[in-house]
């Protein structure tokens, strides 16, 4: 597995989503904070499309910190990512 990165930067996390053609989501129905989704290509019935805007407020005020790759070990571009706590 290629190593993996973290940042709390809104302009890197949107820039690696959209260079994969992701977009914001939450899950619907989630409480106040949503469950943050990154969606990518087709959108899934579980999940609400949202502004940036609403995706970063989010991300802020859950104190999140995005970890993922940019290339798998063959270097084929990644998709993997996860929220995780800030420390």
């Amino acid at each position: 597995m290629s190593a993996s990165k973290t940042t709390t930067d809104h302009d890197t996390i949107r820039k690696w989503a959209e260079g994969r053609d992701g977009h914001p989501a939450r899950v619907k129905g989630a409480s106040d904070g949503g469950l943050l989704r990154i969606d990518f290509g087709k959108p899934e019935q579980r999940l609400e499309e949202i502004s940036w805007e609403e995706f970063f407020k989010i991300f802020d005020e859950n104190k999140l910190t995005f970890l993922y790759q940019d290339r798998l070990e063959g270097g084929k571009v990644s998709r993997f990512f996860k929220f995780i706590d800030r420390e």
